[in-house]
């Protein structure tokens, strides 16, 4: 009988699968080894070294393959993953050599603005994926990186995606993740030897030198010993996922090993979105082209963004830390640089700032600007060490207003406020108190 190269790796060995997908796991080994045979057997110098990387018309290219849509690199993370090999097969198997290859092109290649980890996977060898999933780790910061189960991301492969930038594993509505255990096996034929009438005697030098083979009944004290490996693999696993996640270990460990639903692994913290991988991508992209925008911004959008943004509150800071620096930047940016808020700019700066209004987006802010009496005066410039007024705001703002006349601004008589419209109700919010009219 033939021996599948690549199966054999994984017998009597640690493993990071999911064994409920054996059939699925050993039909992929067996495509892969298939597909290996065929590139092993061309004439062609096939190599792992400087030139790992193929031109893009030779054969090769399907097998390591460099995918850059829209300044987003694709790295397959799918099938079973094998360490030590230098390629991607398809749906069947992906080298972690591959994947770092990919990896450290894509951090280097200025094409590049991020990277997308394309995951379905059952799992895979311990051997060299840890190495694998603190590269990606260590390289958090220098290119966005998302990770996505289409469809799923169990065992070997979860650890992958769990590298990936915080706050991004996004996973199919019919997918799943988790399986963050480690497995093994022993195979008893002792019986099945009796019974066919052979026995099996080794003659070896060391006490220990053929414990676990498959001709003897496992002894506790070999079983024991193994376990304990198994046991020192699960908590690196463990402690790896909470590291990358920011879980804490005792959260990891208490899946014991189970998967996870899109919607149950977005409720434990093991993922983020629930979505299309095409949506996804998209997204992604999106988010790639706002902060090229962002970087293209004038000076003078980029000095009233600066100027918001200091006198912004420490919760409208926080706020818009939470929310996306960069998308609240250009809503205050927007509001102060719209015409409606250059002819009202004090007022344009308090509601593009202040925390009652955060909620709003820069377009209503505007709408309501228009429906404010325009200033009388520039909006000075706001000194940061002059004295501030009870609400906080600079000392001249409350001045500025209390000096501007403003019809029809303030509560109606009684104090009902029901009445009153979105830029009268602002205005009152906003910290302004009308004077009172003479009789």
């Amino acid at each position: 009988m033939k021996i599948n190269a690549l199966l054999a790796t994984f017998h009597d060995q640690p493993a990071l699968v999911h064994p409920g997908m054996h059939k699925q796991f050993e039909a992929f080994i067996h495509e892969a080894q298939n597909t290996l045979s065929r590139i092993e057997a061309s004439n062609d110098n096939v190599v792992m070294a400087d030139d790992f990387w193929p031109a893009s018309d030779s054969w090769m290219a399907a097998y390591r393959p460099y995918m850059v849509k829209n300044g987003i690199l694709l790295i397959p993370v799918k099938g079973v993953l094998i360490h030590g090999l230098g390629y991607a097969f398809g749906n069947y198997a992906t080298g972690y050599v591959y994947i770092t290859k990919a990896l450290e092109r894509g951090l280097a290649d200025p094409e590049v603005k991020g990277i997308a980890f394309i995951c379905d996977s059952p799992g895979g060898h311990v051997a060299g994926n840890f190495e694998l999933v603190d590269k990606i780790y260590n390289a958090r910061g220098q290119k966005p990186m998302r990770g996505y189960a289409a469809e799923s991301a169990y065992s070997a492969c979860y650890s992958i995606i769990s590298a990936t930038d915080p706050g991004y594993v996004t996973v199919s509505r019919t997918g799943g993740v988790g399986s963050i255990g480690v497995v093994t096996m022993h195979i008893d034929v002792s019986e099945a030897m009796a019974n066919e009438g052979v026995k099996v005697t080794f003659i070896h030098f060391g006490k220990h030198k053929v414990d676990g083979n498959a001709y003897e009944a496992l002894p506790p004290e070999v079983k024991e010993r193994i376990q304990a490996r198994i046991d020192s693999l699960g908590e690196i696993f463990v402690s790896t996922v909470a590291r990358n996640r920011g879980m804490d270990a005792k959260a990891v460990r208490d899946t014991e090993a189970l998967t996870f639903t899109a919607e149950e692994a977005t409720s434990n913290g093991l993922a983020d979105d629930i979505g299309a991988l095409d949506d996804a991508i998209a997204a992604f992209a999106a988010d790639l082209s706002l902060n090229d925008e962002d970087e293209t911004m004038t000076e003078e959008e980029k000095k009233a963004a600066a100027l918001a943004v200091e006198n912004a509150t420490a919760e409208g800071v926080a706020q818009g830390t939470k929310t996306g620096a960069t998308a609240e930047r250009q809503r205050i940016a927007a509001i102060v640089a719209s015409d409606e808020g250059k002819k009202r700019p004090i007022m344009a700066l308090k509601l593009a700032t202040g925390e009652k209004f955060a909620s709003l987006d820069a377009e209503t802010v505007i709408g309501m600007l228009g429906d404010m009496p325009e200033e009388k005066a520039a909006a000075p410039v706001v000194d940061p060490n002059a004295p501030k007024g009870k609400d906080g705001a600079a000392a001249d703002f409350q001045s500025t207003m209390d000096n501007t006349e403003q019809p029809n601004a303030g509560a109606p008589a009684g104090g009902d406020k029901s009445t009153l419209s979105k830029a009268e109700q602002a205005m009152l919010d906003a910290g302004y108190k009308p004077k009172a009219k003479a009789a």
